[in-house]
């Protein structure tokens, strides 16, 4: 039950809001608003219109917000004169706006309450200057944050860009490479062919040669991966078997054979005895372009996986073809930024402590994967490209992912720990970083996913703790405009 109460112009000038108000300003307050002694309980609810202003006389108060489905509380205090409610209502946008927290009473409390539009009012007649300053500083923050976020954004996209064209490059080239080779060892064979064809080989002679030429091809999807001692050892034998059988450029034949897992043994028991004398060279040549050929293709179809792999990983990055909402393994999400930061990963030691059998989760895709790329890009520039980036993923309690990021930098300082996901706050030198970039990934991260990031650090161990929800109503909020709740 809501006591109404006589207000006492006094009582208000005693508080730090009115103390330096006019007596005729006090009486105008007392004229418009009243006082309101309230037992414990719910006194508004975060997202009802913000229609009143609630400055606490005497008694307890809780603020707290909404986190997936629970209520945190953010803020407790006794405080005489502490405020809470319609408090920006004199924003030009404030008639969309709610209450952005829950207020509670703990005791029995009794408030000065104030309609939105006489706060409004007050705020406009008597504080003009005041007025234009806060809604300066209120959106030219909203704005800048909004300018500086996007080029953070741009910043990020032209470094990975770089990077992904960097990696497709690489396989490009080796397609473009391996193509032109083919298309001369085809030249080759057909002119092999044509002295074959030319020569003095019966039928069934050129039916061996065709029986061994498909089990030699076999051997190149079974070819061991040898080590370069392994490997030369191997080129010098078969070499030396050539010569021994009178085939010149032994040398020069034997790099193909023994990458394609064709070894003495081989030669005795498959070429030689399939072969006579008079045709043993003439095999062996012809083997040689059908072993380059097999060998091209699959360095073009490597190159053209590694493409596709890239691709791949950029569409999953950028989420180009979801919606921007969906249930999504978090392992994927990470998995396409690695990839996209494989640049960059160049000296880094990367584990994956991954648990397998966590269940996809509802996630903006492309948004979740920049907070990512924050984390492992500062990760790494705190590591100077070289050092351990340890990603470890797990359930937290009974309705969260814990996602991990942890590196073996030198670590945040103490100072700079409790203020590094404030906006513009950043410990890199003028000119690398715009200071929001973690920003960003807490309002990723708690405003719009409802979740938690949180840091902890020390000298060769610092981590960056995020955990999501298994299952969540996604917010709808702008995480880089938005306000920061409290």
């Amino acid at each position: 039950m809501v006591d109404q109460l006589v207000c006492d112009p006094h009582e208000l000038r005693t508080l730090f809001l009115f103390e330096r108000l006019t007596d005729d300003q006090l009486d105008w307050l007392c004229a418009r608003g009243r006082v309101e002694h309230r037992p414990a309980g719910v006194v508004f609810t975060q997202g009802e219109p913000a229609e009143q202003l609630f400055v606490l006389l005497d008694g307890t108060i809780a603020l707290s917000q909404r986190v997936g489905g629970d209520d945190v509380e953010t803020t407790r205090t006794d405080q005489r004169g502490a405020y809470a409610g319609a408090w920006a209502a004199y924003l030009r946008d404030s008639d969309s706006r709610g209450y952005n927290a829950t207020l509670r009473a703990v005791a029995p409390s009794r408030f000065f309450v104030l309609a939105a539009a006489d706060f409004t009012e007050l705020m406009t007649e008597w504080f003009p200057m005041a007025l234009h300053l806060l809604e300066g500083l209120f959106y030219g923050g909203q704005k800048t944050r909004r300018v500086v976020g996007e080029r953070e954004r741009l910043l990020a996209l032209g470094s990975l860009t770089a990077g992904l064209t960097h990696e497709l490059n690489n396989p490009a080239a080796a397609a473009v490479r391996a193509t032109s080779s083919l298309r001369e060892r085809l030249a080759g064979m057909r002119h092999k062919l044509a002295l074959i064809a030319g020569g003095a080989w019966d039928r069934k002679q050129l039916e061996s040669l065709i029986q061994l030429q498909e089990r030699a091809v076999e051997h190149v999807a079974k070819a061991p991966d040898l080590g370069p001692l392994e490997t030369s050892d191997r080129e010098d034998q078969v070499a030396d078997w050539l010569g021994d059988h009178d085939i010149g450029g032994g040398y020069d034949l034997a790099p193909t054979l023994v990458q394609a897992g064709l070894d003495v043994d081989w030669l005795d028991r498959d070429l030689a005895a399939t072969t006579g004398p008079d045709m043993l060279e003439g095999a062996v040549r012809w083997l040689n372009y059908t072993l380059e050929t097999e060998l091209l293709m699959d360095e073009i179809e490597d190159a053209a996986t590694r493409i596709s792999t890239l691709v791949t990983a950029a569409k999953q990055y950028s989420q180009m073809d979801r919606a921007p909402q969906q249930v999504l393994d978090v392992h994927e999400l990470l998995s396409s930024t690695l990839v996209m930061l494989s640049k960059k990963l160049a000296g880094v030691r990367v584990v994956k402590d991954y648990d397998k059998t966590l269940p996809p989760i509802p996630v903006y895709g492309a948004e979740l994967n920049q907070v990512w790329t924050n984390l492992i890009d500062n990760a790494v520039q705190a590591m100077d490209g070289a050092g351990t980036l340890t990603i470890r993923t797990e359930r937290y309690g009974e309705d969260m992912v814990q996602v991990t990021i942890a590196d073996t930098g030198p670590g945040i300082a103490p100072e700079a720990e409790g203020r590094i996901f404030e906006p513009f706050f950043t410990t890199k030198s003028v000119g690398e970083g715009t200071g929001l970039g973690l920003d960003i990934s807490w309002r990723i991260v708690v405003n719009k996913h409802h979740g938690d990031i949180a840091v902890e650090s020390e000298p060769g161990d610092t981590r960056f703790r995020v955990r999501l929800p298994l299952h969540e109503a996604l917010a709808d909020a702008d995480p880089v405009a938005g306000e920061r709740t409290p």
